[in-house]
């Protein structure tokens, strides 16, 4: 008997809350209807921004390159500039080769000579093996080919950017230098020879 007596208090106790939510949903739909009735409340308000507010006073760097500077300094010419390269496999100094004087030619240069040096060899002999007597040997041979381009009359910017293009694709295993043969003003104590001098301090006294 008790048993029954606990599931009927339970039930009780159930029917009592259901009341009560049922008692608050009511009071809840009771006001939002009341408030609907009224005039409407302005819940957001209206702000003036401008467009200054939002930019930036960090020093951000511009994506735009600056312009080209002029500069009075006169540029410096060279009379001839000479390009000697120098590797040990043939086939990859041909290409290069032709890869140099192409980019020449589009540049627009004056290729005055393209040859080819004598090749340097250096011949090394040494014993086949360490643990016998000199009977036996063995001969290794170094080749080192050169390839010479020559360049006349080109200014020095255009220098620096024809030698910047051609060292940065430059092989592995491969090596350049480079002569540059200036152009320069006679000095004014060098202009008057010095007998002239000699001469008018002569006549003078």
């Amino acid at each position: 008997m008790a048993a029954p007596v606990r599931m009927i208090f339970k039930a009780g106790l159930a029917s009592k809350t259901v009341s009560r939510l049922s008692l608050k949903c009511q009071a809840a739909v009771q006001r939002c209807v009341c408030s609907t009735d009224q005039s409407p409340t302005v819940l957001r308000t209206h702000i003036n921004v401008s467009p200054a507010a939002f930019v930036s006073t960090a020093n951000v760097p511009s994506s735009h390159s600056p312009p080209v500077t002029v500069t009075d300094e006169p540029d410096l010419l060279f009379q001839k500039l000479v390009v000697l390269v120098k590797g040990h496999d043939k086939a990859v100094l041909d290409s290069y080769e032709f890869f140099v004087t192409l980019a020449a030619k589009e540049l627009g240069l004056t290729l005055t000579k393209v040859f080819e040096p004598p090749n340097a060899v250096e011949r090394l002999t040494l014993l086949k093996s360490v643990h016998i007597f000199k009977k036996h040997r063995v001969q290794y041979e170094m080749r080192t080919h050169y390839r010479s381009i020559e360049i006349a009359q080109i200014t020095g910017s255009t220098a620096d950017v024809y030698l910047e293009y051609i060292q940065r694709n430059l092989p592995e295993g491969m090596a350049m230098e480079v002569t540059k043969t200036a152009i320069e003003k006679v000095p004014d104590h060098i202009q008057t020879p010095v007998w002239d001098k000699e001469s008018q301090q002569e006549a003078s006294q």
